[in-house]
């Protein structure tokens, strides 16, 4: 068995919420079918280029909606499984020498080790499951890279990944070009809709305007269309806060779709850098 997971993260500091990593997970065989289906989707609402949560406006919200039901509908199939993972500025790391240039790495290497579950993707152990994991356009020094990609590999001699016969060889461990890969845009839509919501997006207005600009609204509206196609899968689901794991923390593989409010250990909460009551 191989498993593919696809990885991209978006705005490193934000009002309220900071450091959202998103992925996708799905086993490779099924890969080409699924980038099928969503190719189809895409060229019948005439979209071109890059699927980007940046680009969505008035004038192509529609199309946006379009592809992002036949996400819901792969997810739901039980083809794709999605990751949202973030911080919330209120938890502030409380380690004086933490080293904030290997944040980036530090937290992919957290998102990948838990928030799929796989430690527990092969329950019967009779053989290995092999996980290649794909990230978007790594900004850091290709010597960084290969260190962390060394490390992250290292998860294969993490003990549990070990006794449940969990392996991310190094060879495994790539970045590449969202362009290029259907899949990991889709990643991006959905990823970028929950820093935006999150950090309280929906409201900002021009510089010198009284209203909200016609692009703003149309984010709103996109994103509430995504966080209704989540409420069909989990009714109620809270976006700002760690998925419950009410089957037990099997749950964190079992389920499609998840969040997880990532806290660092040892942090320290600081309610000035939340949000302001209402007055």
């Amino acid at each position: 068995m191989h498993y593919i997971i696809y990885c991209d993260e978006s705005n490193d500091k934000g009002r309220y919420y900071s450091n959202f990593y998103g992925g996708a997970l799905l086993r490779g065989n099924d890969r080409e079918l699924i980038e099928a289906r969503l190719s189809t989707a895409k060229a019948a609402t005439k979209l071109q280029g890059e699927i980007k949560w940046t680009k969505i406006s008035e004038y192509n919200e529609a199309c946006y909606t379009a592809v992002i039901d036949e996400v819901f509908s792969i997810i739901r199939d039980g083809l794709l499984k999605i990751r949202i993972m973030f911080t919330q500025n209120i938890n502030q790391n409380s380690h004086v020498n933490y080293e904030v240039e290997n944040e980036y790495f530090m937290l992919y290497y957290q998102f990948v080790k838990h928030a799929f579950g796989l430690r527990y993707c092969n329950p019967q152990r009779t053989h290995f499951i092999n996980a290649s994991v794909y990230l978007d356009k790594v900004p850091q020094k290709l010597d960084d890279f290969d260190t962390f990609k060394q490390y992250m590999s290292g998860l294969s001699d993490y003990p549990v990944f070990k006794k449940e016969k969990v392996r991310i060889r190094k060879e495994d461990i790539t970045d590449i070009d969202s362009f290029d890969h259907i899949i990991l845009q889709m990643v991006d839509v959905i990823l970028g809709s929950m820093q935006f919501r999150l950090n309280e997006h929906h409201k900002d207005k021009p510089e010198g305007k009284k209203r909200r600009g016609k692009r703003t609204k149309a984010k709103e509206r996109v994103y509430k269309h995504i966080n209704a196609k989540i409420r069909e899968v989990y009714p109620g689901f809270n976006i700002g806060t760690s998925t419950g794991q009410a089957g037990g923390d099997e749950d964190r593989w079992r389920h499609q779709y998840r969040h997880w409010c990532f806290v660092p250990k040892g942090s320290r909460v600081d309610l000035a850098r939340g949000k302001k009551p209402r007055s």
